[in-house]
């Protein structure tokens, strides 16, 4: 991955494993962070810690929906292992990419308007 320099932006590279990334950001998180992600169990991890969550199709992860997001997660999990459902997610989309545009400036024009500065 190519990061554009900035003072906001930084690149980790992790040990190779099973969500060894996952939790190195779990870990990392801190209050009012912003992490974008499909993931949901790392998303609740982010939303537990106060931060702030998005996945690629622009749904902002709160404590309002992110237990039903597990919960949908976990029964298309149990259905697939099953053999009762198959594929995953549609491509992203231009609608998805604005949505989560709009999303993530929703985000940033309120970090500023709360910030001291």
């Amino acid at each position: 991955l190519k990061v554009p320099a900035s003072p906001f932006l930084k690149t980790v590279q992790v040990g190779a494993g099973f969500d060894v990334a996952d939790n190195y950001i779990a870990q990392q998180v801190q209050a009012g962070d912003v992490v974008i992600t499909a993931d949901i169990p790392l998303a609740a991890e982010v939303v537990a810690k106060k931060a702030c969550a998005i996945n690629p199709r622009g749904t902002l992860y709160t404590d309002q929906n992110i237990r039903q997001q597990l919960a949908m997660r976990n029964f298309m999990e149990e259905m697939r292992s099953a053999g009762q459902a198959s594929g995953g997610p549609a491509p992203l989309d231009q609608r998805d990419r604005q949505a989560f545009a709009n999303t993530l400036d929703r985000l940033l024009a309120q970090a500023i308007k709360n910030s001291p500065c």
